[in-house]
């Protein structure tokens, strides 16, 4: 479960202090977890920030030069004529509809072509480099750095007034295509490098290019901003001429039957003719049939007459046409010209570094939760009376990086340090267990081979023979004797075990360089000490030694190698912080209770988490 995880993460305030266990996740909880694991969470954010140094230092810089354009509505020349004032605005679609012409394929065939963009080989698409790419770069750096760049491809590389391998490449590339084809190329890097955007819901609008060379981004975003305008004039004039051709046309139509009706007129005229023509056949005039061969000369002036008008209405709109051609402006025009950035968009180096930072601290944090989550090792003394339900009689820290854990005559070596004080300290606690009868006969053990079990016999008896008490150590763990094997370099075989108490005792011998005397495991073995008849045995021929320490079997030799352990006053559990599993510490207290042993402690070994300040400070604490 979660909650129970992490209230085992945290460190308790005091070593014997009250019981302050939580079911839930404290501030206590997450401080602890982050001091646990602060290497691990550190070590991403440096990471972080090493892919952002390497991202930076191979990326191009990218260069966006701006130009912005205003929109003015056009007041029609009707409501120009009528007084009063006139307010117009565009909508969304018309200001839309001006930025989808300024992204149009039109405008970019025009730019294209007043700058001769498809023969520029500054003119390139803008392309992300492979993983490959940005290392060989790196490597070209540090040849650049240390000046062996003996390679010419790299001097070609490094050099700036020659074209990169990138450039050159995209030209080549560019050089096989047909013209056509190039064109289409040209077009789309350019609309893939101009961004164009509505200023808020002014009629201002922001034109942008993107492109490596901060010149040529200058040049192009003035050049759009300049054709959009340039197409609006000659859309206009285009419309205009137009207009004037048709009306050209319809004016010579108007004055060719103009022209007509007044010749038929004048014609008719001439005839001084101005009876009635005979009525057609069936029309009847008071009562009697007449007949009209053709139209009346009122008819004929009223045709000529409205000729003559379509006319004059005709020429007088081609005339003011043609008077408001050079006077023809742009609905658009240039507020602020694009000019040469000095500094690059992309990539943004300090954002960059911020991300990269900040995804490491993510990773770091979440990577430490998951190990934090799976982790079943014994790391503090809350976890170990959480889940184990005893005491945690010591913290022992490591005594160097080289040097592991510690010697076996670390307390009389180095009597004030900070191992020495917490094993003083452990000593204490022993001494002050809760238990029915005096503490003489204490075993210690550990879960697995390794986790500082003889160091922590050994040093504990020095510890007491240093006081005045009369110590023994004995050595039972037959199959590792880690202890006979570092203090008694050569130790003879015993003989043949004709009286055994008696030749137990004789074969008891002082530890070199220690205040205690020493039984090695030989001797326990041949004598089956293991055994907790014969161990009851020789502890009742050893009633002169105060203290008699019994060096166990590992829980990983089964239940009989711990069955010496029915007999003894306590037993003492070794644990290595952050490395013996949990798991196998619960299944060794199991064993313990099998055998009926009672359990005075565990002891944590190679503790890492705290500083020296904190140990000292928890040491003070628990001698007053």
């Amino acid at each position: 479960m979660l909650e129970r995880q992490w209230s085992a993460g945290a460190g308790p305030s005091h070593l014997h202090g009250p019981d302050r266990d939580s079911e839930f996740v404290g501030f206590a909880d997450i401080v602890s977890f982050i001091r646990q694991r602060l290497f691990l969470i550190m070590a991403f954010p440096l990471l972080g920030l090493l892919g952002a140094g390497f991202y930076l230092a191979t990326t191009d810089p990218i260069y966006t030069a701006q130009t912005q354009i205003l929109i003015e509505p056009k007041i029609p020349e009707l409501l120009q004529q009528q007084s009063g004032e006139i307010s117009l605005s565009l909508d969304t679609s018309q200001v839309e509809t001006q930025l989808a012409v300024i992204r149009s394929e039109k405008i970019a065939l025009m730019v294209i072509d007043e700058l001769d963009l498809v023969k520029n080989p500054s003119f390139k698409p803008l392309s992300s480099l492979s993983i490959a790419e940005r290392f060989d770069r790196i490597r070209a750096m540090a040849l650049e750095a240390l000046a062996i760049d003996q390679d010419s491809r790299l001097r070609r590389w490094l050099s700036p007034a020659e074209t990169s391998p990138e450039v050159s490449d995209v030209t080549d590339a560019m050089a096989q295509l047909s013209q056509f084809r190039r064109k289409r190329a040209v077009v789309e890097t350019f609309t893939r490098g101009l961004g164009v955007q509505r200023v808020g819901v002014s009629y201002a609008i922001n034109i942008t290019f993107t492109s490596a060379n901060p010149e040529l981004a200058a040049k192009v975003a003035n050049a759009t901003a300049g054709a959009f305008v340039r197409e609006q004039l000659e859309t206009r004039a285009a419309a205009a001429h137009e207009g004037v051709a048709w009306l050209e046309g319809r004016m010579e139509q108007v004055r060719t039957q103009m022209n007509l009706a007044t010749q038929r007129t004048q014609e008719f005229r001439a005839k001084h003719d101005y009876s009635l023509e005979t009525e057609p056949a069936g029309t009847t005039l008071d009562g009697a049939e007449a007949r009209r061969n053709g139209p009346t000369l009122e008819e004929l002036e009223v045709t000529a007459d409205t000729y003559r008008k379509m006319y004059e209405s005709l020429l007088a709109a081609f005339t003011n046409s043609v008077n408001q051609q050079p006077y023809l402006i742009a609905d658009a025009r240039v507020i602020t010209p694009a000019t040469r950035p000095l500094v690059a968009s992309h990539p943004r180096e300090k954002l960059v570094l911020a991300l990269g930072s900040l995804a490491g601290l993510m990773a770091g944090f979440g990577l430490a939760f998951a190990r934090h989550t799976l982790d079943r090792t014994i790391r503090t003394p809350r976890q170990i009376r959480d889940e184990l339900g005893f005491d945690c009689i010591g913290e022992l820290p490591a005594m160097g990086f080289l040097r592991g854990f510690g010697e076996l005559d670390d307390v009389l070596r180095l009597p004030e340090s900070l191992f020495s004080r917490n094993l003083r300290n452990m000593k204490a606690a022993i001494s002050l267990a809760d238990v029915t009868h005096p503490l003489r006969c204490i075993g210690v053990t550990s879960a697995t081979p390794g986790d500082g079990k003889s160091t922590v016999t050994s040093n504990l008896a020095a510890l007491y023979g240093t006081s005045g008490m009369r110590t023994l150590v004995i050595d039972v763990d037959g199959s590792h004797s880690t202890l006979t094997k570092r203090l008694l370099q050569s130790w003879p075989p015993p003989g043949e075990n004709h009286d055994g108490v008696e030749r137990i005792t004789e074969r008891i011998k002082p530890a070199p360089g220690l205040q205690f005397d020493f039984l090695p495991s030989p001797v326990s073995d041949a004598n089956r000490l293991i055994t907790p008849k014969n161990m009851t045995a020789l502890l009742d021929e050893l009633e002169s030694y105060e203290i008699i320490i019994v060096d166990l079997p590992p829980s990983t030799s089964g239940v009989h190698g711990l069955a010496a352990a029915s007999v003894l006053d306590g037993v003492v559990v070794v644990a290595e912080w952050g490395k013996t599993p949990l798991d196998l510490v619960v299944e060794l207290s199991r064993m313990l209770q099998v055998t009926k042993a009672s359990v005075i402690g565990v002891v944590l070994t190679k503790v890492r988490r705290l500083s020296a300040r904190q140990y000292r400070k928890r040491a003070n604490q628990a001698a007053h």
